[in-house]
Formats: structure tokens, C-alpha cells, sequence
């Protein structure tokens, strides 16, 4: 089942900003005030065992893309019959996600807000509505947003952020004219947004 509950529990469960709320986690965050795990009253005594250092690893990904059980797996066995490093496929499959790229092209500031664009069929690819958060955003694709989404003022205050941060990554060519954006090449590891050591995620599921 999809997690309904507040957001910021799961940051203080994996001891780490997800960013699930967006710029929202910059200047309002409930892990600084609460650093504990949520039920914990004080520190746990003695190291993590192996096994759950790499269930962490595994929930915090899946957590910042907010995904369920099943379909995560099925992307990591995926990975692990790939020719390339499993990692490496692993978090590129997320990183191409149309929702992932509507949020990295500036329209939405969280995964959340940029899933409901593409729900609520306001995101086109090579010129087709695109109503599937998971759809794999093909190199040299194009993705824009229809004239009915560019007017919405969640948009305008996601893309007035996206300015000041200045973090689009390279992979992408963005025309701030049209506010679309074209798929120049497959993303390299320094360009993904997921900060986690996807080689402890393989190593979970392979046990």
C-alpha cells in the first residue's frame, strides 16, 4: 500500500531529507527540530547490523520516489539482468521517469506535485499526452507542459525556484520559452538526484 501519512516521518525514519515536501524541506524542516526516529526515545545503543544498513539504503530510495514494494523490485531485477552495473540501471530507470523529469525540468519543486501534473494529463511527450507518472522518457524526447498548465501558479512559483537554485542537470536542454524540455543524452551518475548507495539496495535484494 502507498504511504498516506505525514511526510516528515519518513525523513526522521531514514534519518535523512527526502525532500518529499520540496523547497518546502529547506526552510521548514521537522528532522532539525526532531532528529530522533519516530517511537524512538533516545539513540539506538551499538551498530546496525548488515542487513539493516541495506534495508535503509533500500527504503530511503524508495521513499524519494515514493514507490510501493512490488514494482521497486521488479525494477531491481531488471537492473540485475542489465549489461551494465545494476546501480547504475537502477537509478537511471528512476531518474527517466516522466514524473522525476517533470521535477527536474522546474515545473513541480516535489515528486508529489509533479506526479499530479502528469495524473491530471496536463504533461505531453513528442506532443502526445502523457498520463503515466512511471513512462521512461526516451533520449531526445520532449517533454512540455499544456498552455493550461504553464498558467497555474503552483507552476510559476516551481519555475521562479528552479531559477534561483539553478539545478537542472546538463542532461537536460531546457527552453524557458516554451517551458519544455528535450532529453539531450542518458544521465551520468553525478547528474542523478538520488543520494544513496544504490550498490547496498542490489546487494539487499540478491540475498
Amino acid at each position: 500500500m502507498r504511504y498516506t501519512g505525514p511526510v516528515c516521518k519518513l525523513c526522521r525514519r531514514e534519518q535523512n531529507k527526502l525532500f518529499l515536501k520540496g523547497d518546502k524541506c529547506l526552510v521548514k524542516c521537522t528532522l532539525e527540530k526532531r532528529p530522533t526516529p519516530p517511537g524512538a526515545a533516545r539513540p539506538q545503543r551499538g551498530k546496525p547490523s548488515a542487513y539493516a544498513i541495506r534495508l535503509r539504503e533500500k527504503q530511503k530510495l524508495r521513499r524519494m520516489i515514493s514507490m510501493t514494494e512490488k514494482p521497486f523490485k521488479r525494477l531491481v531485477e531488471a537492473a540485475a539482468k542489465s549489461s551494465e552495473a545494476s546501480g547504475d540501471h537502477l537509478l537511471r530507470a528512476l531518474e527517466m521517469r516522466l514524473d522525476n523529469v517533470v521535477r527536474r525540468m522546474g515545473l513541480a519543486t516535489s515528486l508529489k506535485q509533479a506526479r499530479q501534473l502528469v495524473l491530471h494529463g496536463h504533461i505531453r511527450v513528442a506532443g502526445r499526452r502523457v498520463n503515466i507518472p512511471s513512462f521512461n522518457v526516451p533520449t531526445g524526447g520532449v517533454v512540455s507542459p499544456d498552455a493550461k498548465c504553464r498558467e497555474t501558479v503552483g507552476v510559476k512559483l516551481s519555475l521562479e525556484t528552479s531559477k534561483k537554485l539553478n539545478q537542472r542537470p546538463s542532461y537536460i536542454e531546457f527552453n524557458e520559452g516554451e517551458l519544455s524540455a528535450k532529453i539531450l543524452r542518458a544521465p551520468e551518475r553525478a547528474e542523478m538526484s538520488f543520494p544513496v548507495n544504490e550498490q547496498l539496495i542490489i546487494e539487499h535484494y540478491s540475498k
